[in-house]
């Protein structure tokens, strides 16, 4: 019994925090479904007295959210592949092919993550301004073409790749297309869905570079466009409510699908080589 006891107090405290973590997005999904004007009242209720879907028929009806989502989708889809694309070869060229400079560049790169993206985004806007990409999805998927931190997470993973396996393949008269391709992709599984949930959910979420690069308002991302919906309907808590739903449920749930593979990459990534 004295040994029980620990465990059962250790599981009550997690369930409290688990609680006290999900009760804001519990209650943002209630006030989604309230009448109008019915979450300014005190105290707030915690659950609609009558629910209604009048929100989010005015989101898609009149606010044009449909055309935020689809963009958002078709950013977040393009940006992860797009990423993967670059990252995943350049990754392994880091752990398995020799080149010249090969580690001092990677420490170059790997420092550069301390430096904060936000100083870059000047710079960025004002070539990207010279080639005519601004107010364009091109322009929007720039920043996503590679990462640095799914670069460094590919090469801790693909460094556990055993040699031997590699030098057979070569041996048995393999190109390094093909070997990229059946040995090392097929590998790289785990850490490939981890980088894909990471920039995926990043770039669904990233507000200061859409709001900056996409002027023409058809063209906004959720964030961007829940921003200009709260300055037009700051007093509205329930239609802001039911647009965040619809910006934070679909990463929400593709999270929860792949959040597996994401944590077995995150931590095989932290201790491989």
């Amino acid at each position: 019994m004295k040994h029980a006891l620990p465990k059962v107090l250790l599981n009550i405290a997690v369930a409290l925090i688990g609680l006290i973590v999900l009760f804001p997005l519990a209650w943002m999904v209630s006030v989604s479904f309230m009448s109008p004007g019915e979450a300014a009242t005190f105290p707030p209720p915690l659950l609609p007295a009558r629910p209604t879907l009048e929100h989010y028929r005015d989101l898609f009806a009149n606010q044009g959210m449909g055309r935020y989502l689809w963009n958002s989708v078709a950013l977040a889809g393009l940006a992860t592949g797009l990423c993967l694309l670059v990252t995943v070869p350049a990754g392994y060229a880091f752990a398995k092919l020799r080149f010249t400079g090969r580690d001092r560049l990677f420490q170059m790169l790997v420092g550069a993550l301390v430096i904060p993206a936000q100083i870059g985004t000047l710079p960025l806007f004002l070539m990207l301004k010279q080639v005519g990409l601004v107010n364009t999805y091109a322009g929007a998927l720039v920043p996503w073409l590679t990462s640095i931190f799914g670069l460094f997470l590919v090469r801790q993973y693909a460094l556990s790749i055993p040699d031997e396996m590699l030098e057979a393949a070569r041996v048995d008269g393999a190109s390094e297309r093909q070997i990229f391709t059946r040995v090392v992709l097929p590998t790289l599984q785990p850490i490939l869905v981890t980088l894909a949930l990471f920039v995926f959910v990043g770039s669904w979420n990233d507000f200061l570079w859409p709001l900056i690069i996409l002027t023409d308002q058809s063209n906004y991302t959720l964030p961007v466009a829940l921003a200009t919906l709260s300055r037009e309907h700051v007093q509205d808590i329930e239609m802001m409510m039911a647009g965040s739903v619809i910006t934070v449920l679909p990463v929400l749930i593709l999270f929860l699908a792949l959040q597996r593979y994401y944590i077995r990459g995150m931590l095989a990534g932290s201790v491989k080589g």
